[in-house]
């Protein structure tokens, strides 16, 4: 049976950086339960907290998983993921664990995309391709237009536990996101930084791309 703070552990695990008003919207009661339940996790030692700069004010408090709470789902995937990305970095030069990542970045764009009918969409047709391919990838993406931009809002990604050691692995979901949209992302902010999402800029153009 699925306890209400299980219900706290498994949003962190999937949302990784969230207020506590984010986590009682997400599980369902509200904030003092929330806080009640979080206080608890923190005493376990399963969650801890950071302070976060969130536009203009004060910064936010955002919680998230210690490796003792990621520990708490079937991640021994994880830990196996880390330790051969650990194992590669020691063995081969800097620029070349780099040029294999973004190899394997390229290479998982073009078996997206060549399962997509990407021909003759228009940039909001890509976007909205864009979002459900990556969210079969475990990314929770929304997106808008502003100011002649589009701007790619990435709240939640799977790879953020392996990417606080291993940042490279980012360069996955913005070739994903290049490739569907046939454009070069620009990336503005990232969660890795400790900013609330990430987020992709891309310019408005009239046509079409090819």
């Amino acid at each position: 049976m699925t306890t209400t703070r299980d219900s706290v552990l498994k949003t962190l695990l999937t949302h990784p950086r969230c207020t506590i008003q984010e986590l009682a919207e997400a599980v369902g009661i509200n904030d003092i339960s929330v806080r009640h339940h979080i206080n608890a996790l923190q005493a376990e030692g399963l969650v801890t907290s950071d302070e976060e700069r969130h536009g203009v004010g004060r910064p936010r408090r955002v919680y998230f998983l210690t490796e003792a709470g990621l520990e708490r789902f079937p991640t021994r995937y994880l830990r196996l993921t880390v330790r051969l990305l650990e194992q590669l970095k020691e063995t081969m030069p800097a620029n070349l664990v780099n040029q294999l990542f973004s190899q394997m970045a390229e290479g998982l764009a073009q078996d997206y995309t060549a399962h997509a009918n990407l021909k003759n969409m228009t940039m909001e047709q890509r976007l909205e391709t864009m979002k459900e391919l990556l969210a079969k990838e475990g990314f929770n993406i929304e997106w808008e237009q502003r100011d002649n931009q589009y701007y790619i809002n990435e709240t939640s990604c799977p790879y953020y536990h392996v990417g606080q050691n291993h940042p490279e692995v980012c360069t996955v979901d913005k070739a994903l996101i290049s490739a569907v949209l046939a454009t070069p992302a620009q990336k503005t902010h990232c969660i890795l930084n400790g900013d609330s999402a990430c987020i992709y800029v891309i310019p408005h153009t009239q046509e079409n791309p090819t």
